[in-house]
């Protein structure tokens, strides 16, 4: 670096108590600003996504020698004690601050483009790994309804991979809209059709439903069921979905 560091030892500091309220699900959406951690996916990110980031912040300069920061990401060095309360993945390696980016609301009533993945999966770090496998296999949008969790929380961060960078994310309106969205609608329900020989076709809406709740019984969607075993009851909903994306990518591609 060509000049020190802004060291930042308070936590009554405003920059910090900012960068605190990232943690919650209320305080990204007050502030407007996420932390994202992880050993991989914080360098990854850096190198791929860097206009997403304003500051990088660590304990000490020796952790982010030799690292080439884009001219927008300003480093910031924290005290020991104020970097673990934000670390809260204890990674112990550095952190990213960036903007959550605005998500826009999608009009139902328009015919889908592509794969929509309609979601109201409250637990973030299911919402990751659901965000993941979505990249995976080639969604073109994810609709977060109400309810859903944040899609920049730190757990929902972790689990994605930086699926956050490279998908649509807009934000969808409660049940009873869904309720009269433009078709075709599909949804994973244990007494629908096998999904194994399903036609799947280019545009649609697959929705997937709260943990434990799943999708309304009067919500007009086609039903769709994953063949197992009959060894367990029921799949995860995010294996379930997951297993989905992946037949009809299979079956269609992107």
């Amino acid at each position: 670096m060509s000049r020190p560091p802004l060291l930042i030892e308070s936590p009554h500091n405003a920059q910090f108590k900012l960068w605190e309220s990232a943690l919650d699900g209320r305080g990204l959406k007050k502030h407007g600003k996420f932390l994202l951690a992880g050993l991989k996916t914080v360098p990854e990110a850096l190198r791929h996504h860097p206009g997403r980031f304003e500051r990088l912040l660590f304990t000490d300069p020796a952790q982010i020698a030799g690292w080439s920061i884009p001219p927008g990401v300003e480093p910031v060095q924290l005290a020991p004690a104020l970097f673990r309360t934000l670390d809260v993945s204890g990674t112990g390696f550095p952190l990213l601050v960036g903007d959550v980016p605005r998500l826009p609301a999608l009009d139902l009533s328009r015919p889908p483009q592509g794969l929509e993945l309609l979601c109201a999966l409250g637990d973030p770090s299911n919402l990751g790994a659901l965000l993941r496998s979505a990249a995976a296999f080639g969604a073109s949008r994810i609709v977060l309804l109400e309810g859903a969790a944040h899609p920049f929380h730190p757990k929902c961060l972790r689990a994605a991979s930086n699926a956050q960078f490279t998908l649509t994310l807009l934000r969808g309106p409660r049940w009873a809209e869904v309720n009269a969205a433009a078709g075709p609608l599909y949804a994973l329900d244990g007494g629908g059709a096998d999904l194994t020989g399903f036609d799947w076709p280019a545009d649609m809406r697959l929705i997937l439903g709260e943990e434990g709740q799943g999708v309304p019984d009067d919500c007009p969607a086609t039903r769709l069921s994953v063949p197992t075993t009959g060894n367990v009851e029921s799949l995860n909903a995010t294996v379930a979905v997951s297993v989905a994306l992946f037949a009809r990518f299979a079956a269609v591609g992107r």
